[in-house]
């Protein structure tokens, strides 16, 4: 009940004493031990107990640096809640979307809300006597329930453009693979997918299926031979020779080498070849991985179980 009546007043205070605001460029003011003034005022609705927001922000203990939104190329995003004493978040509910503020917090405040225990761990610029000094401008204040759709839809659209990306790219690495087997002189099997494989030794036993878990020997390379992850040659950017243990199925590991691994037995050795729409598409994971980079796993299958023989 005490939250509730919280929530209500702080509203209020909101509603009563800023939604006219102009500009304030006098004296700041104080709200649950945070100092602030309003620097840019937007006519708009103000943030409420409940919202999700978007913001910009720069924090600083003197020079010091300790976020910055700008930088990072994102704005930080919270629901609004009800803030603790000390909290910079507590002057949310006095802007709306296009306002800016500068925000000062007293280290000392933050210091008291610290178990004693803990105190030896804190950073070094977080001692008393220090402020932090929060330069601060609101994106947009959105019901949880409009920020989830506007994320649903947006990640909807991501996908789209990651689909139309695949399909692109699909044809131009078959093309690449075609060419590569020719050359190699190579005949190998090609999936659905646009997996293609070849298979040394096949193996004992039933083939592996999704939710067994398969224990493998592997190499990675580019398909200009540069090797870049082994558990077999210590030398290729992998420490110790363990096998890779993984869930099949499971997304583990990346869609070319899941699906790959479920055509093979225990005991299998093969080569997968990945268009890189199912190995890692435009985002490389490393240096040594071009963007769109096709793959070629040589992998052994040295152990397979399921669920009950575990």
């Amino acid at each position: 009940m005490k939250s509730r009546i919280f929530q209500i007043a702080l509203l209020s205070a909101a509603t009563i004493g800023f939604t006219a605001c102009g500009g304030d460029s006098g004296a700041f003011k104080k709200v649950k031990g945070v100092e602030y003034k309003i620097v840019k005022d937007e006519k708009g609705k103000n943030a409420a107990i409940g919202d999700v927001v978007e913001f910009n922000l720069v924090a600083k203990v003197d020079t010091l640096v300790l976020n910055d939104t700008w930088k990072q190329g994102r704005p930080g995003v919270m629901r609004l809640d009800s803030a603790r004493t000390g909290d910079w978040q507590a002057v949310l509910p006095f802007l709306s979307v296009g306002d800016s503020a500068v925000v000062v917090v007293s280290c000392d405040t933050i210091l008291k809300s610290i178990p004693a225990d803990q105190l030896s761990r804190v950073p070094e610029w977080l001692k008393s006597g220090n402020k932090i000094t929060i330069n601060l401008s609101l994106v947009s204040v959105k019901s949880e329930e409009q920020y989830n759709k506007d994320m649903e839809a947006k990640q909807a659209e991501e996908m789209k453009k990651m689909e139309e990306q695949k399909a692109a790219q699909m044809p131009l690495d078959d093309k690449a693979l075609q060419d590569y087997f020719a050359q190699k002189g190579i005949k190998a099997e090609k999936t659905a997918s646009g997996l293609y494989y070849t298979i040394q030794k096949p193996g004992n036993g039933a083939q592996i299926t999704k939710g067994q878990t398969a224990s493998m020997m592997y190499t990675g390379k580019t398909l200009d031979g540069m090797p870049f992850d082994s558990n077999v040659d210590t030398s290729i950017g992998h420490h110790g020779t363990d096998p890779l243990v993984f869930q099949v199925g499971a997304g583990q590991m990346i869609p070319g080498v899941d699906e790959g691994v479920a055509l093979l037995r225990k005991g299998a050795k093969a080569t997968l070849y990945l268009p890189s729409p199912i190995a890692y598409g435009p985002q490389s994971p490393s240096p040594k991985i071009p963007a769109n980079a096709i793959m070629i796993f040589e992998v052994e299958i040295t152990d397979v179980k399921s669920e009950s023989s575990k």
